[in-house]
């Protein structure tokens, strides 16, 4: 900068400023670099606008265009969610000194989603202070954890954060004093009013949180059934019914690997047999949701040739081996019907096996699998829409057959009495 009479010059522009002028631009660098300066902008600009949060909404938006959000993200949402809390200088839109109730929360959601819309590149920062906040959860009173976690929970319906946040509610620590548990049964409430448990479950999903929901509690106490009472009992049923069907899709999945695991070792027929029997003992299987598994698992022991003509000739090669393990949980019509509907839905979803369908059935009846009247059922009431044009014709000659039999059969009785 040079003195001159025209003012000052700043030679990095090229351009004569008044020195007035000059001063206010040195003025508005430090406050866009300093971090101090930037804290002192903010809570200055958010205590003028009171606790109208409409008013700190427009505030924060026009603030956006002076001062450096990108730089100073971390600063801006400490000082917007717990400025007093963090050590950081507190405003009049602090989080923790608001009321208690959803409307409120819901109130200073909309700041946070009309903030992060317009600066989109606050988001990361944003999800990275609400992760720091939940790991502080034990610092806080029981009515700031409310706050905390009802607000997370609308934050988490609308978008604005990952349910991966989740994460930081595993710490060991929270997990342990039940810290957890109680802030989840707020976040979820708030969460389910917001949308409902199957946006709820999508998201989890999205994240691999779905089946990890059990870790909100000590080791002892990981159980399908102090689960469901804990939510049940806080009014969290549809949260409590997701994570025992979650289990048990779970469960279900491990038994399926290790049935084919057993298939590769070459465990004998007795022996899977007796497993699955055990396995639906202690695990409260049904019967009709066993013989889905199982058929699975036998399809999924082999590597499958790609060519049409030989693979039908491997399918009932295989299914000739594995038919005793098939018949010994169709002891029910419902579960023979269970099946005969998995072999359509199979055949179908892999198109090699299309004209494999004829003769794979009538395989498993010879084999006493299925019986004649649950064929007649599936072919006259009870197949579903895949393939169902293909397939019933396939059929047609054969439960012709099976018509005749029945009349010849019925025709004879009638001789003999």
């Amino acid at each position: 900068v040079r003195a001159g009479k025209c003012g000052h010059h700043y030679k990095d522009f090229g351009w004569c400023l008044p020195f007035e002028t000059f001063s206010c631009f040195l003025a508005d660098e430090k406050e866009r670099f300093d971090p101090t300066q930037f804290q002192e902008s903010i809570v200055q600009g958010l205590n003028q606008t009171g606790t109208d949060l409409e008013a700190v909404a427009k505030f924060l938006d026009a603030s956006g265009a002076k001062l450096d959000y990108r730089r100073y993200a971390e600063t801006l949402f400490d000082i917007l969610v717990a400025g007093g809390m963090l050590g950081k200088q507190p405003s009049v839109c602090d989080l923790f000194t608001a009321s208690e109730d959803l409307e409120t929360m819901q109130a200073y959601a909309q700041v946070f989603n009309k903030l992060i819309r317009r600066y989109k590149y606050l988001e990361k920062g944003f999800e990275e202070e609400i992760k720091k906040l939940l790991l502080f959860l034990k610092g806080f009173t029981e009515s700031e954890r409310n706050k905390l976690a009802m607000l997370t929970g609308i934050l988490l319906a609308n978008g604005n954060i990952s349910a991966s946040i989740l994460n930081s509610l595993f710490n060991e620590n929270l997990v342990k004093e039940g810290v957890s548990a109680a802030f989840a049964v707020k976040l979820f409430k708030s969460w389910i009013n917001e949308k409902d448990i199957n946006s709820v479950a999508a998201s989890l999903r999205k994240v691999g949180m779905d089946n990890r929901l059990m870790e909100l509690f000590p080791a002892n106490k990981r159980s399908c059934e102090h689960f469901s009472k804990y939510f049940t009992d806080a009014g969290l049923k549809e949260l409590s019914d997701f994570a025992r069907n979650q289990q048990s899709i779970g469960a279900r999945k491990e038994l399926q690997k290790e049935l084919q695991e057993q298939m590769l070792r070459g465990e004998t027929l007795k022996d899977i047999i007796a497993y699955v029997r055990e396995e639906m003992k202690k695990t409260s299987i049904s019967e009709q949701t066993m013989i889905g598994i199982v058929w699975t698992s036998v399809m999924s022991s082999v590597e499958w040739n790609k060519k049409e003509e030989l693979v039908t000739e491997q399918a009932i090669k295989l299914l000739k081996q594995y038919s005793p393990l098939l018949k010994a949980f169709t002891s029910q019509g419902l579960s023979e019907l269970t099946l005969l509907l998995k072999i359509q839905e199979y055949c179908y979803d892999n198109i090699h096996f299309m004209k494999a369908f004829q003769k794979i059935v009538v395989l498993l009846y010879k084999a006493d699998v299925l019986s004649e009247e649950v064929i007649l059922k599936w072919y006259t009431e009870s197949h579903v829409a895949k393939g169902k044009s293909v397939f019933l014709e396939q059929m047609k000659k054969f439960v012709e057959w099976l018509k005749n039999a029945e009349e010849e059969s019925e025709s004879e009785e009638e001789e003999g009495d």
